[in-house]
């Protein structure tokens, strides 16, 4: 009797599990499903920049000479005329005193010339005016009393020559009286030769100021290859300058990523040594050509308020750009798409009445793990990641909460109480 029995509850307990079996053979195997919901989405560009000024200049002498003086130091900020360097000047400043006396010699001669020299010319054409006159009377009387027979012709002739002589020295005075004139010869030799005078100090002035090496501009030192005691020639650089402006950021940008930027787009940058000291910029311009060797694209930021500090000439900073943002957006994992996204279309699987279903999709922004749905899908639609699941195959769901740009067990997943908040922003990564 109690084999009897034992046989029974054998058999009762292999049928229960075969019932079981087969229940759980209808209800299909155990999945992760997502809860398609509204969440922000955010597509980012990272890339690596580099720190511009809008201008650099290298400062050189344009003279041979020796350096006296060197008063500037790297890193320091100048000012526009401040003297960076200063060459021995010894020689050209006994140039320039020579010409500043010759140049004074210059103007006292025309000076002279225009005062005494023309009073003196004024009294020898009115002396020799008088003495034309009274060689004229005495010619007249000569003239009667030869003619009365008092005096030989010879005495006569003799008194022509005196009035020939006299009108011979009134010619010259007059010419010398015209010469001192404001436009006369002699006026205006001294006039040259007073420029002359003047053009030689100007050179002599210019030799002396070019032993000082001034700031063009105002300006920062980025570097000083120049020590006193050096003997310098024209066309060496000695210092290189960065000309104060508004800083620039400077990247190379792949070019795949071209249509994602556009000027006045916000960004993040920050240096790996002052990661806590992140400032904000936007994106200036982007050049209309790209780099064929590279592959590359450049793309110029501006800051958008005072610069930090910290940063230096050529210094490297990591900048990330938002490209693209939607505030509400029905956001789905691409590890969800069954097929590759091709014109905007795409497949998922959804889950409808306990089985596997595939549905067509519009797709929107996409970022590195995430797509927008703009049409196929509603919030709400419970969506499986199709990598072991069939079309049509009867599946048992378990939800997970998915968190753009999170990472997760499941791919683009994360399970409740992990990863970040909904509006995490995506991360474009790309070759420097």
């Amino acid at each position: 009797m109690s084999k009897r029995w034992l046989v029974l509850a054998v058999g009762a307990a292999v049928l229960v599990l075969a019932v079981a079996a087969g229940a759980m053979a209808l209800r299909g195997p155990q999945t992760d499903a997502l809860a398609l919901q509204q969440a922000p989405l955010v597509r980012t560009l990272q890339f690596s920049a580099r720190v511009a000024t809008l201008s650099r200049v290298d400062v050189g002498s344009t003279v041979t000479g020796r350096v006296a003086q060197v008063r500037a130091q790297e890193g320091a900020q100048v000012r526009q005329g401040e003297v960076l360097v200063q060459l021995e000047s010894d020689e050209p400043r006994a140039a320039l005193a020579q010409a500043v006396a010759s140049e004074r010699q210059a103007q006292a001669r025309l000076a002279g010339l225009r005062s005494s020299g023309r009073t003196a010319a004024q009294a020898a054409l009115a002396q020799a005016d008088a003495t034309l006159r009274a060689a004229d009377s005495s010619l007249a009387r000569v003239q009667q009393l030869v003619a009365e027979g008092f005096y030989s012709p010879a005495q006569q002739d003799e008194a022509r020559r005196a009035v020939d002589v006299a009108r011979a020295q009134q010619r010259l005075a007059l010419a010398q009286l015209q010469a001192n004139a404001d436009a006369g010869t002699d006026v205006v030799q001294a006039q040259a030769q007073l420029a002359l005078a003047q053009a030689a100090t100007v050179a002599a002035r210019a030799r002396l100021a070019q032993t000082a090496l001034a700031a063009p501009a105002d300006a920062r030192i980025l570097v000083r290859a120049v020590e006193p005691g050096q003997i310098v020639q024209p066309g060496k650089a000695l210092l290189s300058l960065a000309l104060a402006g508004p800083v620039q950021l400077v990247a190379q940008v792949d070019e795949r990523f071209l249509d994602q930027l556009q000027p006045g787009q916000k960004a993040a940058v920050a240096a790996d040594a002052f990661e806590d000291q992140r400032f904000a910029a936007r994106v200036l311009s982007i050049a209309p050509a790209v780099d064929a060797q590279r592959g590359a694209i450049e793309v110029k930021l501006a800051l958008d308020g005072p610069a930090p500090a910290y940063l230096r000439e050529d210094m490297t900073l990591s900048v990330e750009v938002e490209t693209a943002r939607r505030e509400r957006a029905l956001v789905l994992p691409l590890a969800a798409l069954r097929s590759a996204a091709a014109g905007g279309m795409a497949t998922v699987l959804v889950l409808d009445d306990g089985r596997a279903q595939v549905r067509s999709v519009r797709l929107g922004l996409r970022t590195l793990d995430a797509v927008e749905v703009l049409d196929g899908l509603q919030e709400g639609d419970t969506v499986l990641p199709g990598g072991n699941v069939q079309p049509g195959e009867r599946v048992r769901t378990r939800t997970v909460e998915w968190v753009a740009g999170a990472r997760a067990p499941w791919p683009g997943t994360v399970r409740k109480g992990q990863g970040a908040d909904a509006g995490a922003a995506l991360t474009g990564a790309m070759g420097r």
